[in-house]
């Protein structure tokens, strides 16, 4: 066409985007140059098939090349021979690509003219400009796939000269030799293999804490490598201190049939920067790690140290965008293997894992619903908690609650002079106060401090301990206290110390900003002191620490996976030999541990997974660490500039000065800095100025958006440094808090909690226990998970047949609705009519946590109603009263149906109203819209 050759898709993209239409270019042949732009940036050389040299190179792809039928749009040759094809499609043949396939297997079975023959096609793809799948004809019933780009010549240069292929090798494992393994280990492992020698994509293990996760995957990962042939494997982890204990892990691995550690029979990279070298097998990182690898940017080690589960707000931001990195294309990795499968796989950083063809394992011993669908419900191996206790693999726990006035009501100090404390420094001053404080239970350990309410909840405990607990110890049972922030950590410290009448080496704090956590994590795990650690996130998930026998908890955790991975860090087996190595007058193996719940983390309410239907405050310490990570929006740049900005208020010249020499600019030019970076008129300015250009030139979309890049990059590169981050964290926290030293505390109740239950909380436990032991059918509640409108029509059905089973035990719609009236009278909605159905949609919501009040499933789809229509009328659409009254009843079937079709207004209520035709004839052409909208809008 005598065009420009682009070798990047989006420089190509870009141009058909601007100049497509005004050059007279057919769909068909605006995909071709982004395909054309694929092939070169993926090492293909692109040739006309009148100009051809197919020994060019190692790659050459050959447009219109000639076959016996017809020309196929791309010919792949490798070494000057045929290896595969490429069908190219406009870019709306997306959805029906499949279809292509017979197409593309006509030209893969062809003749190709004027080549010798002893070639065999073997690597075919349908492509548009924004899809592309692969098929690889070698494999046994070969399947094809959405892969992110075309696969490297040299890489499919290697395949050629193997002797099978992977996932023909993964049909032919030899027998697992099970001696050693227990047998949830033996059963994860044997499913697993029969999965991937279906060729299934994903699957989930689901394996307990302390059921030996970790030695199952690396049991996998040395039979994928050894028999299965594969290249190389990715470990992800969700921290830092994970990836160094799987590490720790892969390299003390002895396999069951060979006499070398795992370690010298395969490579283990644990990657700690911006490089991967090609000769290692596994490749052990976390996922924002993984994410600056393939942007070439290098990643400070700090960003790795919070688990992304717990970063608040990080799963609303935008989906990390991934692009091509030719150093470490998508066929690089054969397999990931995931840990703990945390919850950002599925929403931000899902692009990570989803660029790479590899099959994906989950590893967790907590799923949730979005954790099935993810792994398209192939879960391989499920052992719960529950029976790894039956089986003596975990041991259980009791529940010790300790009750203190201060820490329920909260207290109010009178007007009178008050100590403040700088949180940074801990220097104290005195000040009156201009009025009287009164404070909620929140703001403890935030903006008030009282010492009292601390110190009795740890007397509290070391009462507890020898009369209720441990009475037969002669020392404190290894205890891990959660506290809310460092600052607290620090003050629980001081008074456990003083309280327990001990030194520095009794307790101390296991938290990334301590000083050398690390080794003080390993004293605690393995000598006698520390005998009680308090933490924030550190090793509040994940981290092996077996002889904890007591997990105190004077912070409370909403998120029910959070508050299950907490609790595991108890329930770890140890035989008694070893127990005796850290507590010397324990007796017997460890049998059990004890939550001491503080402050009602045993008893509060629960979400499955975070709510997303709401933007949660993010804290500014957040938000400058997902910058760190990545985070470019416009929503967290801007939020975190408005943060520096307040900030900036609240300083004083000294202050800003400091701030100045520390960071190298005042607050209000960082924030500026951010701004400007989304800031149309400002990104014109500089790329004029960045192209030597004059004020009123026009400067091109593909200069705007360098120019952007580079304005991003400059504004968020002080982020990235830790101690920057710290310094802003500290001046922040140098504001003062309130030491209450007025109100002393009193214990209200300490005791076991009672496992009496009433018959309403029966129900609602038999109800909840009915949905676990239903999860598999979560196709039929997918509607309630995720609102996947294509499986709406199926959703009544299904619902019905659930409906049905529940029925069998004893439960309805209306009494589970009454259950909830009872034991959670302000969260529950009283109504006199119910859906039993469409409000079943209702209660599973609401017992899974995706909502905060039980309300009729009609109340929603009235809200949402009402605000789709208001959006619309402030629009350009005003719709009519003989409009509105259709889309009520619309509104009204919906209620029932989950969702409407157009054949559904030729019946009851609608037909009674003129039907279908009608329904046109008032909104023309736009009938389907409204109808796709109502569908979309007031399910979600």
């Amino acid at each position: 066409m005598g065009m420009k050759e682009f070798r990047n898709p989006e420089e190509a993209a870009r141009f058909v985007e601007e100049y497509g239409d005004m050059l007279g270019l057919k769909p068909e042949e605006k995909s071709r140059i982004i395909i054309d732009a694929k092939l070169r940036q993926a090492g293909w050389l692109v040739q006309n098939k009148n100009d051809m040299n197919i020994f060019a190179g190692l790659g050459v792809a050959v447009r219109e090349f000639s076959t016996s039928n017809g020309p196929v749009d791309y010919a792949l040759f490798i070494n000057g021979k045929p290896v595969g094809v490429v069908e190219a499609k406009p870019s709306n043949a997306g959805e029906g690509i499949t279809t292509v396939e017979a197409q593309t297997s006509k030209y893969a079975n062809s003749t190709f003219k004027n080549v010798p023959n002893g070639y065999k096609i073997n690597y075919v793809y349908e492509a548009t400009d924004k899809l592309t799948r692969f098929t690889d004809y070698s494999d046994v019933n070969y399947r094809s796939r959405a892969i992110f780009t075309f696969k490297r010549p040299e890489n499919l240069n290697y395949l050629l000269l193997q002797p099978d292929t992977i996932r023909n090798n993964l049909k032919h494992l030899p027998p697992f030799l099970t001696k050693g393994f227990r047998d949830c280990q033996i059963n994860a492992i044997t499913n697993l293999e029969k999965s991937l020698a279906n060729n299934k994509p994903r699957a989930l293990i689901q394996m307990a804490t302390g059921a030996g996760k970790t030695f199952t995957a690396i049991t996998a990962a040395y039979r994928m490598l050894k028999f299965g042939k594969f290249r190389r494997i990715l470990f992800l982890v969700d921290t830092k201190s994970l990836g160094e204990q799987a590490e720790r892990e892969f390299m003390a691995y002895k396999p069951y049939d060979e006499p070398r550690p795992f370690s010298e029979i395969y490579g283990v990279q644990r990657l700690r920067r911006s490089y991967m070298s090609q000769d290692n097998h596994v490749y052990i990182s976390t996922i924002q790690r993984m994410y600056s690898i393939l942007k070439g940017e290098e990643l400070d080690e700090s960003a790795e140290e919070h688990s992304l589960n717990e970063v608040d707000g990080i799963l609303t931001r935008p989906t990390k965008e991934v692009v091509y990195n030719e150093k470490y294309p998508p066929e690089f990795f054969d397999c990931i293997i995931v840990d703990e499968c945390h919850r950002s796989i599925y929403n931000v950083w899902n692009q990570v894992l989803e660029y790479f063809d590899a099959f994906i394992i989950g590893l967790t011993a907590t799923p949730d619903n979005r954790t099935f669908a993810y792994f398209n419900q192939n879960i391989v191996s499920e052992y719960s908690r529950e029976q790894a206790i039956v089986d003596g693999v975990n041991v259980g726990e009791d529940v010790y609650v300790i009750q203190t006035k201060v820490t329920g009501q909260g207290a109010k100090i009178a007007r009178q002079k008050v100590q403040y404390r700088n949180r940074l420094t801990r220097s104290k001053r005195w000040e009156q106060l201009d009025e009287d404080l009164t404070y909620a239970p929140s703001q403890l350990d935030k903006d008030i401090v009282n010492p009292s309410q601390i110190r009795t909840v740890i007397r509290a405990f070391k009462n507890a301990l020898g009369t209720e607990l441990y009475p037969n110890r002669n020392e404190v049972p290894k205890t891990l206290i959660f506290a809310k922030t460092d600052s607290h950590a620090d003050d629980i410290i001081q008074i456990v110390r003083e309280e327990f009448g001990q030194g520095n080496e009794f307790c101390k704090k296991i938290t990334y900003s301590a000083a050398n956590p690390e080794q003080a994590l390993s004293e605690f795990r393995n000598d006698y002191n520390p005998r009680i650690a308090v933490t924030v996130d550190m090793i509040a998930t994940g981290i092996d620490v077996k002889p904890i026998e007591v997990l105190l908890f004077m912070r409370d955790v909403r998120s029910k996976n959070y508050y299950e991975q907490m609790i595991g860090r108890g329930t770890r087996v140890l035989n008694e030999e070893d127990l005796k190595k850290v507590s010397p007058s324990a007796t017997g193996n460890k049998d059990h541990f004890v939550i001491v719940d503080a402050v009602g983390a045993s008893t509060s309410k629960k979400t499955v997974t975070r709510a997303l239907e709401h933007k949660p405050s993010v804290s500014l310490a957040n938000l400058m660490l997902m910058v760190s990570m990545g985070h470019k929006d416009p929503e967290t740049v801007t939020s975190l500039a408005n943060r520096i900005i307040r900030l900036n208020n609240q300083m004083n010249e000294k202050q800003r000065k400091a701030f100045q020499e520390e960071v190298g600019c005042i607050p209000r030019d960082m924030a500026n800095n951010l701004l400007n970076a989304y800031d149309e008129d400002k990104i014109i300015e500089k790329a004029q100025e960045k192209y030597g250009l004059a004020s009123g030139d026009l400067v091109t979309e593909a200069e705007k958006a360098e120019t952007q890049k580079e304005m991003l990059a400059l504004a968020t590169a002080p982020f990235a440094k830790a101690d920057v981050r710290d310094y802003i964290e500290n001046v922040r926290k140098s504001f003062e808090q309130v030491i209450d030293s007025v109100n002393l505390d009193e214990v209200l109740f300490s005791g076991f909690s009672s496992d009496q239950k009433e018959q309403a909380e029966k129900d609602i436990q038999r109800f909840h226990d009915f949905i676990e032991a239903h999860k598999n059918e979560i196709m039929a509640l997918r509607i309630i998970y995720d609102q996947a409108y294509n499986d709406r029509p199926m959703a009544i059905k299904k619902l019905a047949e659930l409906y049905d089973k529940l029925q069998l035990e004893h439960l309805s719609t209306e009494r589970l609705w009454k259950c909830y009236s009872v034991v959670k009278p302000d969260k529950v909605k009283k109504v006199s009519k119910l859906n039993k159905l469409t409000d079943l949609i209702a209660l599973v919501r609401f017992e899974v946590g995706y909502s905060d009040d039980l309300s009729p499933f009609a109340d929603r789809v009235n809200y949402n109603f009402m605000q789709w229509t208001m959006r619309c009328n402030a629009g350009s659409v005003h719709f009519t009263a003989e409009q509105m009254m259709w889309l009520r009843m619309i509104k009204d079937h919906i209620v029932t149906s989950l969702s409407i079709e157009a054949e559904d207004l030729n019946y009851t209520p609608f037909d009674g109203n003129g039907g279908l035709a009608k329904f046109y004839e008032i909104f023309g052409d736009r009938y389907e819209v409204i109808l796709h909208e109502m569908n979309m809008e007031l399910v979600a």
